[in-house]
């Protein structure tokens, strides 16, 4: 027996380019418009999706690329290349019916040997590391006929359709040989030009498939002085910016509709498990009873932002837990009572490392600083550049602490816990618990979605009592956009969807 879908419910960051891409190129209606978006980051891994680490870097790529698959606004996943899918009844055999008349931005129809080479690529079967786990469970990748792609699994995957709607898994074009500086993909976008820390420029590609773009130019615009973001949005250099802070967004004038939001990520304070005295789970725990995240959340916030215990956010809906929140509560003398049982009776320095660029990590740790003070713990902030922050603290491991957002780039309860397994590469706080490992291996395997939901859950309780980090918030989201154009959207994952803007009335 095969199941038939159209659609299924979402189960729910380093290259320095030094050329701009004159190789990445550009009904509603012929609107010629053009909007300016800021972002805080360049895109500093690849413009390759396959390789693309960073949640800013896949937020911009979302325009340009899309897979078999794709997320929607409202947590679906929908069609995209594919029109359709059938799945056989054990979950090991994924037919797609490519969908006709979809092009790549050069002009060159897609076809089922693209999407071949795109999967396996992206798999790690043609030698390039995957970054996608789910995927080393494919056994293969079958063209049935010129419409037809079949992907075999070597056992069911509950979360295997949502990794084929991650930026990872999108479909480019066999003949392109360079994608980590010229992106080619099938998305409502193709790309002009990128200027190293300046910025992407993008135009709408008229051939797209599905639902054109309204506006026809965009222009991603790095802001890497969170400073100047305010000014730049009142002197008319940008059009929109998201993430804003609150006082930032106080500071806006009437020109400006603001969207309000969650980020749907885990901000933390991210603990080197294997430094010095964050190898004692008591002092950890310290550090955790040590913020007061209401507090917090008061003073940094305006009192916005959904207080989070573990590596899990509320629109997971049924993974979420609300009651790890209550695992520590604000308690000095407890934290001081840890400490001194930990041998840090008179405390200990504490560094934390943070990216320049994002204003709400900067004002966290000022905030922690603070708090810290209360329990003996010195600690300082070291304001680091984000390609700093990438190769110091994700890829070598450098670091004490650090204030960050982990998001999950495929809103999987797996993309979010499988980071703290031992030996999976983009553990950067080097947590290691053999209790963890296992229960995450049963999570992967089980067939059943009420025991792997179980086991998923068990996770994050491992995660909170062991203090892996100090767990904050999932922090509000500001959205800035020139009352000229309208249309944004939140999705349930970090995306900017620049195709659904439009001009206002």
């Amino acid at each position: 027996m095969r199941r038939k879908h159209g659609f299924i419910p979402l189960l729910t960051v380093l290259a320095s380019l030094a050329i701009a891409l004159g190789g990445c190129q550009g009904d509603k209606a012929a609107e010629s418009s053009k909007i300016v978006v800021g972002i805080a980051q360049d895109l500093e891994d690849s413009l390759d999706p396959h390789k693309a680490v960073a949640a800013g870097t896949k937020e911009v790529l979302f325009n340009i690329y899309e897979g078999l698959l794709k997320p929607a606004p409202d947590g679906n996943i929908i069609p995209a290349v594919a029109e359709s899918y059938e799945v056989s009844e054990d979950g090991t055999r994924y037919s797609f019916r490519l969908r006709n008349g979809v092009k790549f931005h050069n002009g060159e129809p897609v076809t089922a040997e693209d999407v071949k080479y795109s999967i396996e690529k992206s798999a790690g079967m043609t030698g390039d590391e995957s970054l996608i786990p789910a995927f080393s469970l494919i056994k293969s990748v079958d063209i049935e006929d010129p419409s037809t792609v079949v992907i075999t699994l070597s056992e069911g995957n509950l979360e295997f359709p949502a990794y084929l709607a991650s930026a990872n898994a999108a479909v480019i074009p066999a003949s392109n040989a360079s994608p980590d500086t010229i992106p080619i993909g099938t998305g409502p976008y193709q790309c002009v030009s990128r200027s190293p820390q300046e910025n992407l420029v993008m135009k709408r590609f008229d051939d797209y498939w599905g639902e054109k773009a309204y506006i026809e130019d965009v222009t991603f615009k790095i802001e890497a002085n969170a400073d100047s973001v305010v000014m730049d949005l009142l002197g008319g250099s940008i059009d929109m910016f998201p993430r804003l802070t609150t006082s930032q967004v106080s500071q806006l004038s009437e020109d400006f509709t603001v969207y309000e939001g969650t980020m749907n990520l885990v901000q933390a304070l991210y603990l080197n498990n294997e430094y010095g005295p964050l190898k004692d789970v008591r002092v950890r725990q310290a550090l955790c009873y040590g913020t007061d995240i209401d507090g917090l959340l008061k003073l940094a916030f305006d009192g916005k932002g959904v207080p989070i215990g573990s590596s899990m956010f509320p629109s997971f809906g049924k993974y979420y837990m609300d009651e790890l929140n209550d695992v520590y509560t604000y308690d000095v003398e407890k934290a001081k009572e840890l400490l001194k049982e930990a041998g840090y009776e008179n405390g200990f320095d504490l560094k934390i490392t943070v990216p320049s660029n994002y204003q709400p990590h900067v004002d966290t740790a000022q905030v922690l600083v603070e708090q810290y003070k209360k329990i003996g713990v010195n600690a300082s902030i070291d304001l680091v550049e984000w390609n700093s922050w990438l190769s110091d603290v994700y890829t070598n491991r450098d670091f004490e602490s650090t204030v960050i957002g982990v998001d999950a780039s495929n809103m999987t309860a797996r993309a979010l816990l499988e980071r703290f397994c031992s030996d999976a590469g983009n553990n950067f706080i080097n947590f290691n618990d053999a209790r963890y490992d296992e229960t995450f291996k049963k999570a992967i395997t089980t067939a059943d979605d009420e025991e792997s939901t179980a086991l998923y859950k068990e996770l994050e309780r491992i995660l909170a009592e062991d203090a892996a980090n100090v767990y904050l918030q999932d922090m509000a989201e500001f959205v800035a956009l020139n009352r000229k154009f309208t249309g944004y959207e939140f999705y349930p994952m970090y995306i900017q969807d620049i195709a659904r803007l439009r001009l206002s009335e």
